[in-house]
């Protein structure tokens, strides 16, 4: 073959180069690391949205979930996401409130009781939260809250008097706090490792959802449950900022508009799981007390405690959000 030929013959085949080699490289992949289980509602959430952005992206954007804390544990999430170790993660939000009170806001108990509360609450900080969460580097796509948070105990609970030098878990500041109130002894324990936990005595009582009771099976091992509404815990899932930017702009905008939609959509399935994870609680052999008005005016009291120590301790965007959330 003459050079002519050759130079022809290469030309020739450049498109087809190109065509085969080009949507490889469009391609990004994220990882997102989840403490929660496969199970849990607050997963299968994120299936969905994975699953969405692949679509909404035409398969530019490809999310690989990884729950049951398999890439990295509960608490080390955001600081994953924070530093670049993981483009996008999951976490409850209140158990980064040593970080910043305004990580603890929807965990100041008897604050926000109800899913219409918890909504209210969380339109009203999530502009703070934006804001924080922007000056460490990450973008908030979605909140998805917990069903309210119920006592849990060993053994039959009348008072908060009852729970005093127990061993109570506490998986942020709030719960700490409470158990501090009370005379127990707090003991931070995260939840894939609460089971064993209370098999070995390491714990006996604990503040947690209905959700969390079913899904990893907390009803064979306590036998006590009291609905007593205390606060709805926030999830958030968060994107690191550079990775957000590196996108191009009609994916941002793919995963964007998937994100406004898994946020509603996780508030939705949790309020409606919340009835049935109550029934199969008792059904597994718990008593479920839903009329504990005793242990509720308890609680209310340090609530009131607790909501004046976490203005003080949040400043002016705590006294701002508190005010306009009790309008």
């Amino acid at each position: 073959m003459n050079k002519l030929a050759r130079t022809l013959a290469m030309a020739a085949a450049l498109p087809v180069t190109l065509s085969v080699t080009l949507p490889a490289l469009a391609q990004t992949k994220w990882d997102l690391p989840s403490g929660y289980g496969t199970n849990t509602f607050q997963v299968q959430n994120l299936q969905w949205f994975a699953e969405e952005v692949d679509k909404a992206s035409k398969g530019k954007l490809k999310i690989t979930l990884h729950p049951t804390a398999s890439l990295f544990k509960a608490n080390e999430i955001k600081r994953a996401v924070q530093t670049g170790q993981t483009q996008a993660g999951e976490f409850i939000l209140s158990g980064a409130s040593n970080e910043n009170p305004l990580f603890g806001v929807d965990s100041v108990p008897f604050l926000a009781t109800s899913y219409a509360e918890a909504r209210k609450l969380d339109e009203i900080s999530r502009p703070y939260l934006e804001k924080l969460l922007a000056s460490q580097g990450m973008k908030l796509l979605y909140t998805v809250a917990w069903p309210p948070q119920g006592l849990y105990s060993a053994k039959p609970v009348t008072s908060m008097t009852d729970l005093k030098a127990t061993k109570m878990r506490a998986y942020n500041p709030a719960t700490t706090r409470i158990a501090e109130y009370v005379g127990a002894q707090p003991v931070t324990i995260q939840l894939a490792e609460l089971p064993q936990g209370l098999a070995t005595g390491t714990v006996q009582n604990f503040l947690t959802s209905s959700a969390s009771g079913v899904d990893s099976k907390l009803y064979e091992h306590v036998k006590f449950f009291y609905d007593v509404n205390a606060w709805l815990p926030r999830n958030a899932v968060v994107v690191n900022q550079k990775a957000f930017d590196a996108l191009d702009k009609p994916t941002q905008e793919a995963l964007l508009k998937v994100a406004a939609e898994a946020g509603p959509r996780g508030w939705k399935i949790s309020e409606q799981k919340d009835a049935e994870y109550m029934k199969e609680l008792a059904a597994k052999g718990m008593t479920v007390d839903t009329s504990s008005e005793a242990l509720k005016r308890e609680l209310k009291l340090i609530g009131g405690r607790m909501t004046t120590e976490w203005m003080k301790a949040a400043g002016d965007d705590g006294k701002a959000i508190i005010e306009a959330f009790r309008k």
